[in-house]
């Protein structure tokens, strides 16, 4: 890996100025690593930005021929971090798309949900894009995405409302227009 400063976007020196600046001694015990470490960590938050969702998607064209029902994810990770304060959301998103005879690996589901979330974001935001990617690369009749969120922007300063919990969704296709489709999809995405 090349040192320039164009592969490394978070350079060491802007950490330690950091940590002087927050009041503490960068050079003390505890935070000489920091710099490293917390360059690793941002780098691994934020390496949604060098994915590309379309290398992911990609579909099945064999098994889904007569498939024409919800397939749905539910309780899929989401860790990111809202691009006002830099604090972390985190939370679950459902997804679920009714497919046009193609189909996606399920996993593929979770790792859309990851290279958007890994980047700066607003839940809003991160909802739609999940939605408007698998619209655009699977082409399905219709998707949906819900995703519940806490943000620690809300819990740990300002309200410090704990335990607070934000929903977003996006319905696209016959998840917009089909509402006996859209209500099997929220009860699939809260089944008793």
């Amino acid at each position: 890996m090349s040192d320039s400063r164009e592969d490394r976007p978070f350079d060491t020196v802007d950490w330690r100025r950091l940590l002087s600046s927050l009041g503490d001694d960068p050079d003390r015990p505890g935070l000489r690593d920091t710099p490293r470490r917390l360059e690793r960590a941002w780098q691994h938050w934020m390496s949604g930005y060098k994915q590309d969702p379309a290398e992911l998607l990609t579909v099945f064209e064999d098994g889904a021929e007569e498939y024409n029902e919800l397939i749905v994810v539910r309780g899929i990770p989401v860790y990111s971090h809202c691009e006002h304060h830099l604090a972390p959301f985190f939370g679950t998103a459902t997804i679920g798309y009714v497919p046009n005879q193609r189909i996606v690996g399920l996993s593929k589901l979770t790792r859309v949900v990851d290279v958007f979330a890994k980047r700066l974001q607003v839940q809003e935001r991160l909802t739609r894009q999940i939605a408007d990617a698998m619209m655009t690369h699977l082409d399905p009749i219709a998707v949906g995405v819900i995703i519940r969120c806490r943000h620690l922007c809300m819990e740990s300063r300002g309200i410090r409302a704990i335990g607070e919990e934000t929903t977003t969704s996006a319905m696209l296709g016959g998840l917009l227009t089909n509402s006996a489709l859209r209500n099997e999809f929220l009860a699939l995405d809260h089944p008793r």
